[in-house]
């Protein structure tokens, strides 16, 4: 008996269905979205394992399709930094991965608009990786533990809580928030921002891709 080979993901499919539902998205929220990225946007042979003909780079392809509307910003918890939390995938600490990473967006033709290092409470390490990112000229902004998280609605959404951080200035549409692994403080630098986006008259918008 024969059998046709078939493709089982169209990668060509999904750039076009993603492309056309974030900038969809965008258009909801005042022409601000804040993207939270989850998963590996590089390197994901785990997709490409269960989706037979998933391209492991299509979620970069995506972003490099929609590179002249996006800014990104890469977050890395402190506790990460000072433990030297190793990625078990690729056997690298998550601040060598940080770096790996800001590399590897600029091969893609993406520049990393600033990193965060989310949780900052003076650690010596952290203090070290910031002044390595900013001899690299890359902008560093530090985030701390938010107040009153999680139960304290009233403390969380204040000055004193999500505004006790700094505001990330971006200038496009689209703000891509990735970082490596899980606990980077992603959606905690999402939700900061938006704080000073409303306190500003922007009504930004939230999502997360996976």
């Amino acid at each position: 008996m024969a059998f046709s080979e078939r493709t089982g993901f169209d990668n060509e499919k999904y750039l076009e269905e993603q492309t056309s539902a974030i900038l969809e998205r965008v258009n909801r929220f005042n022409h601000k979205l804040y993207l939270e990225f989850g998963g590996k946007i590089l390197y994901d042979y785990h997709a490409s394992r269960v989706l037979p003909g998933f391209d492991p780079n299509v979620k970069m392809r995506l972003l490099q399709m929609l590179k002249d509307k996006i800014d990104v910003i890469l977050c890395i918890h402190a506790g990460a930094i000072e433990r030297q939390k190793v990625r078990a995938d690729f056997g690298i600490t998550y601040d060598v991965d940080a770096l790996k990473t800001i590399d590897d967006f600029r091969e893609w033709g993406i520049d990393i608009t600033a990193v965060v290092i989310t949780r900052y409470q003076g650690q010596l390490p952290a203090k070290a990786f910031r002044n390595k990112l900013e001899m690299r000229g890359i902008k560093v902004y530090l985030h701390y533990p938010t107040k009153g998280y999680p139960t304290d609605v009233d403390l969380i959404v204040s000055d004193q809580g999500y505004g006790a951080n700094e505001y990330i200035h971006t200038t496009s549409p689209i703000v891509i928030v990735t970082g490596p692994g899980p606990g980077s403080g992603k959606l905690a630098t999402c939700l900061s921002n938006l704080y000073h986006e409303y306190k500003n008259g922007v009504k930004a918008g939230y999502a997360k891709f996976e």
